[in-house]
């Protein structure tokens, strides 16, 4: 097979899925096999919007459990699954422990210990939420990270369910590694990682992160320049608020203040003027004080 790291990309196709999921999960499959046919999503909302696992349960007849927490969505979700008796919808707001932990909630059903998919996309918890998993081994994984951080920083928010800010794809392959998963692709929010013993099967050339994800759109760089003003670059804009990103007011030091510290200037008589003034003997004592002063 011999796969370029971003292989997984190509099969991208959606049915009820946002970024090309659904065809990207059948492939995982096709390479790996099914199992116990057992799908899990976390962020359920009306059970077909954006949906990882509908295809599985409503044309391949899979068993799964959906889960949200909102009661609008609830309600839509148990209609959308009201003819497919092999889905379990939950209304819950998931916690990192206690009856409302995943543990819990899967122990409520006939869900397999070992099942095939895990889809998290809470906006927020995910990584946490996936730390806190430890009686249920899914044999995939589909997590959504925060997409506006670069992949060389590993940022996980606090483990907080009243805050949502979410992780970086980094901190979801290192994670993974300690869990025992191998990342195998990427899109521009989800990263899909498989049981380390599977991996193999992908016969990938190589599965580094920088590799595999390659969608940087929503990334926005800050750079510096020599007089201290701050420039952006990428996404110029708040994703999940949509508003535009004023480079003015990033700005740590007024217009006035930005020059380059160690500017010659163009003037013979001040470059002189500057030489006579260091050659005296109270030069030094003035850079002392300067120093104190800042």
């Amino acid at each position: 097979m011999n796969n370029k790291p971003d292989f997984l990309l190509s099969y991208a196709k959606d049915v009820t899925s946002q970024h090309g999921e659904d065809g990207m999960i059948e492939h995982i499959f096709e390479v790996i096999g099914e199992e116990s046919k057992w799908c899990v999503e976390l962020g359920a909302l009306n059970g077909k919007h954006d949906s990882n696992v509908w295809r599985l349960l409503k044309e391949k007849g899979w068993s799964g459990v959906l889960i949200e927490a909102d009661p609008t969505y609830y309600e839509k979700l148990v209609a959308e699954y009201s003819d497919v008796p092999s889905a379990t919808c939950i209304k819950a707001f998931v916690s990192f422990e206690g009856e409302t932990s995943l543990d819990a909630l899967f122990a409520t059903t006939k869900m397999p210990t070992t099942f095939d998919l895990l889809s998290l996309d809470i906006d927020g918890n995910e990584y946490h939420l996936w730390d806190s998993l430890v009686k249920y081994t899914p044999r995939v994984v589909v997590i959504e990270f925060n997409p506006s951080i670069p992949n060389d920083v590993s940022f996980i928010q606090p483990r907080d369910m009243s805050v949502f800010q979410g992780a970086s794809a980094r901190a979801f392959v290192e994670l993974a590694k300690e869990r025992g998963y191998e990342l195998v692709g990427s899109n521009v929010t989800n990263a899909f990682f498989v049981r380390k013993e599977l991996f193999p099967l992908f016969d990938m050339e190589e599965n580094s992160l920088a590799s595999v994800r390659t969608d940087h759109r929503y990334e926005t760089m800050l750079y510096q320049l020599y007089d201290g003003t701050l420039k952006t670059s990428g996404n110029q804009d708040l994703i999940w608020h949509k508003r535009p990103i004023d480079e003015e007011r990033l700005q740590v030091l007024p217009r006035h203040k930005r020059r380059y510290p160690a500017t010659i200037s163009q003037s013979e008589t001040l470059r002189a003027f500057k030489f006579w003034v260091r050659q005296q003997p109270f030069y030094a004592f003035v850079q002392k004080l300067r120093a104190y002063v800042r």
